[in-house]
C-alpha cells in the first residue's frame, strides 16, 4: 500500500520518541534531536547504547505515531552509521527544552545536570544519526 507525501522535518520536530536497533539485536526508546537533517541522542558512557555504538556503529531508527481515534498513522524510518561526538550544551538545551518546556527550572536534576556538568568528566556525548536512508510513510485511513 502506498503511502501519502508529509512533511518530514516537522514531523520530527515533534517530541515523539525514537526507537533506535543495534546490532545484538537490540530495540531501545530515546529522545532525539532533528537537525542539521541528523538524529542527535544524547548518551554517555553510563548507557549500553554507546558501547553498542562503538563496537557497531551500524543503526536503525523508527519514528512513527498512530492515532486510532482519527487514523493518523506515519512513520519516519532511518538507517546508518552512528558517530559519537563531544557533547555542547546549546543543542542538549534545544534537544531537552523540546520534551520538558523552557523552564529548566522546572526540570529534574538529571536533565539540568547534562547542562551544567563538565561533559568531559560526566562521560556525556551525543550519538549523531546522519541516514544514508531516510523512509517517510503516511499510512492513515479514514475512520
Amino acid at each position: 500500500m502506498p503511502g501519502k507525501e508529509f512533511e518530514v522535518d516537522a514531523f520530527l520536530s515533534r517530541p515523539l520518541t525514537a526507537r533506535i536497533a543495534t546490532n545484538g539485536p537490540t530495540v531501545r526508546p530515546a529522545w532525539f534531536l532533528w537537525e542539521d537533517r541528523a538524529f542527535w541522542v544524547l548518551t554517555g558512557t553510563w548507557t549500553k547504547l554507546l558501547h553498542r555504538v562503538l563496537a557497531d556503529p551500524v543503526l536503525a531508527l523508527v519514528v512513527d505515531e498512530c492515532d486510532l481515534a482519527t487514523g493518523l498513522v506515519r512513520q519516519v524510518i532511518a538507517r546508518g552509521r552512528a558517530e559519537i561526538l563531544p557533547f555542547d550544551v546549546p543543542r542538549g538545551r534545544r534537544k531537552l527544552a523540546r520534551y520538558l518546556g523552557a523552564d529548566e527550572t522546572s526540570w529534574d536534576q538529571r536533565f539540568r545536570s547534562y547542562l551544567y556538568d563538565d561533559p568531559a568528566r560526566s562521560g556525556t556525548n551525543w550519538l549523531r544519526l546522519r541516514p544514508d536512508s531516510l523512509i517517510a510513510k503516511d499510512l492513515s485511513y479514514t475512520v
